[in-house]
């Protein structure tokens, strides 16, 4: 299917172009026609399947004059994230979206509510201000995003509170990577007679990709990848990165250790973009350092290895990434660089991508897959009649043995530089990662605590 399939508005399919949208997930494929329907909608479906995208659209589509959306998200992350993407989305419908938070201004918070379509909460901030009568909203369509989280985090009471305070006669949705029984019930109780749509982890990234990751230290992304790329041997890639500066960056970097590599940016004319992408597209690029603006709707194949130097901040765009390798029935490979500040992003990736943890390789190791490289490559070789007369008239002044050690020598003449062991063992790497979900489930656990505390002192 192609998002022109669907019944929304010109300005809408206007806007997928300009940024690349090329064909909807699945379900985006599933979720738009039931919505645009005016249904209410059960979406079970991991983080990064496009699920903004599956609400944002078609609501954007059917939304009037004077109506408003609510968007209900467990962070303050998420919100700010949703927010942007419907703006980026509503560009040409003159869209405004508030994003909606503790921790921030009231005043601002109440003006930006007032004079725009999509409010994007969190629960606690947005109960505060319902309650404390500071606003007054009928949204027309409600949406529960990773409700599933918001269960964790202990605010389901806080949800039913919210909606005693939005209209009966409303569209709502709800999304949520599980379905525990309390999201069940929730459903039951906020939901008239919804399309359940379901997406399997299965369905959400490519089989023929393997994935892995590296836990490394900052100041270890540039050796890392020198060493990866040394190791892997990739022979087109793409290397992703979070901004501008980096691409330009990571490029001549790249270079200039001897790889033949090319940035591709938003700040790049368009002359210039169309040079880099043609001669990657002829193999004249072996490696491709882009950002993922610069990368939507990027159509080339024989792409073997990905690699996320940063790894990104949402699911959807690593599932993204990762699609540009594994094309056409081809095995890819996608390779992420991650520190201890980026495991809470390497979490919610894992909900729906299967990495398998790696140790950087050693020198030594790159050394013995050289070795096996070059005996593979030996053994496939058939003698030409000049490569024997090169051995006859060496035999004049040497014995076999040396000359073989000549040629092999002569092979094997890659040097490998570097530290001898770049970023953590997988032992370590373990050790933190555990370290860092227990100090994240007693967070939880404590605001599960604080919340209930300050509800009994409420009730009493």
């Amino acid at each position: 299917m192609q998002f022109s399939d669907f019944n929304l508005k010109k300005e809408i399919l206007k806007r997928l172009e300009e940024i690349g949208f090329e064909k909807p997930s699945l379900v985006q494929e599933k979720a738009i026609p039931v919505i645009l329907q005016g249904r209410d909608v059960v979406a079970q479906a991991q983080t990064g399947t496009g699920k903004t995208a599956a609400f944002g659209l078609p609501i954007l589509s059917k939304m009037q004059k004077g109506e408003k959306a609510l968007v209900i998200t467990p962070t303050r992350e998420l919100a700010i994230q949703v927010s942007e993407e419907i703006f980026r989305f509503g560009k040409y419908l003159g869209v405004h979206t508030a994003t909606v938070y503790g921790g921030s201004s009231y005043a601002r918070q109440i003006k930006h509510i007032a004079s725009s379509e999509f409010i994007v909460a969190t629960p606690g901030r947005l109960l505060d201000l319902l309650k404390s009568g500071r606003i007054d909203i009928a949204p027309k369509y409600v949406i529960l995003d990773e409700a599933d989280e918001m269960l964790d985090m202990g605010f389901l009471d806080d949800i039913k509170e919210i909606f005693k305070f939005v209209p009966n006669d409303r569209q709502t949705l709800l999304f949520s990577a599980t379905m525990p029984n309390p999201i069940k019930e929730l459903a039951k109780t906020i939901l008239k007679n919804p399309e359940f749509i379901t997406i399997t982890k299965k369905q959400v990234t490519n089989e023929n990709i393997k994935e892995y990751f590296y836990v490394i230290d900052e100041n270890e992304r540039k050796d890392a990848l020198i060493r990866l790329l040394d190791y892997k041997n990739p022979s087109k890639s793409i290397v992703f990165c979070r901004t501008k500066k980096d691409v330009d960056d990571i490029a001549d970097f790249l270079s200039g250790a001897g790889f033949d590599a090319k940035g591709l940016h938003g700040d790049m004319d368009q002359r210039r973009r169309e040079d880099v992408i043609k001669g990657f597209k002829n193999d004249k690029i072996e490696i491709l350092v882009a950002t993922d603006v610069a990368a939507r709707g990027l159509d080339v194949n024989n792409v073997t290895h990905v690699f996320n130097y940063h790894l990104p901040l949402d699911p959807e765009s690593y599932v993204h990434r990762i699609g540009r390798t594994g094309r056409a029935g081809k095995e890819g490979m996608a390779i992420s660089l991650v520190t201890p500040h980026e495991f809470k992003a390497l979490s919610r990736i894992q909900k729906i991508a299967k990495l398998t943890l790696k140790e950087i390789p050693s020198i030594e190791d790159i050394k013995n897959s050289e070795i096996t490289k070059i005996i593979d490559k030996i053994s496939s070789i058939d003698p030409s009649e000049k490569a024997i007369e090169i051995v006859e008239k060496l035999q004049n002044e040497y014995d076999l043995l040396t000359i073989a050690t000549k040629f092999a020598h002569m092979l094997f003449s890659k040097e490998v530089d570097g530290k001898k062991r770049i970023g953590k063992s997988i032992k370590e790497a373990t050790k933190l990662i555990q370290r860092s979900k227990n100090q994240n489930n007693d967070r939880r656990r404590g605001n599960r605590y604080s919340r209930n505390k300050n509800s009994r002192r409420k009730r009493r």
